[in-house]
């Protein structure tokens, strides 16, 4: 079992199976032969394009820095369930008050045996809708900790890009980096949040607009979106 500790801003995605993250330098000088397209700097002024949902949606390969160029939470999911070739799954989560040690909400995948699937939506264990008392947005640093297993490959470069909104405006962006996973291993991750400031009228508006507040949560095995998770919250509870 591994434990990895990383400190970060905001929420966390949990998927819910009930449905409701050297240079050497030659020594002699080449001519580097011009490539089609421009200038080097023209060729990166096109690459970081900023790339919409449907650009991503017909792209054939989605990377770290197309997410990270996204200005609203996504309509769709950017890749189906089959690209989690890895079989990472979340197997618990928990949420905690650091300065008061309440548990915030807790829950764990319950036996394959319980597991009602509904073949009508493929995405339906992808989504999770939470509630919670209009006093969570006071709440200064709260402690997620998820727990994950993996299948037969082990894993290189996982990282998750989250990205948190409300309506269409972003919130707060932050990127984990896990590292190398090994094959059928069970591993917990605790995440120390530090929530990010906000206005008494943005407070207010995110209070009176449940679900409006919505999170992306994107899973990249070597820089290739393998998982991609969904959340929105409501304060109203």
């Amino acid at each position: 079992s591994h434990y990895f500790s990383h400190k970060a801003c905001w929420s966390i995605i949990f998927q819910n199976y009930n449905s409701q993250i050297s240079l050497t330098m030659a020594s002699q000088t080449k001519a580097i032969p011009k490539k089609k397209g421009g200038s080097v700097l023209a060729r990166k002024a096109n690459e970081s394009k900023v790339k919409t949902e449907d650009d991503l949606l017909k792209s054939g390969t989605i990377r770290p820095e197309d997410v990270l160029c996204l200005k609203s939470a996504t309509k769709e999911y950017l890749c189906s369930t089959d690209a989690n070739k890895y079989e990472i799954e979340f197997t618990r989560f928990k949420l905690r008050d650091l300065v008061s040690g309440q548990v915030l909400f807790e829950v764990s995948k319950p036996p394959d045996s319980e597991i009602v699937q509904n073949p009508d939506d493929p995405n339906a264990g992808r989504f999770i809708r939470y509630q919670f008392p209009k006093d969570f947005l006071r709440l200064k640093t709260v402690g997620a900790t998820i727990e994950f297993t993996v299948g037969d490959l082990e894993i290189t470069k996982f990282r998750m890009i989250e990205r948190h909104y409300f309506r269409d405006r972003l919130l707060k962006s932050f990127d984990f980096d896990f590292g190398f996973v090994i094959p059928h291993s069970k591993n917990t991750v605790e995440h120390i949040y530090e929530f990010p400031s906000l206005t008494q009228e943005e407070v207010k508006e995110m209070i009176d607009n449940p679900f409006e507040t919505k999170s992306d949560s994107f899973y990249f095995v070597n820089d290739r979106l393998v998982m991609h998770n969904k959340a929105d919250y409501g304060y109203n509870g």
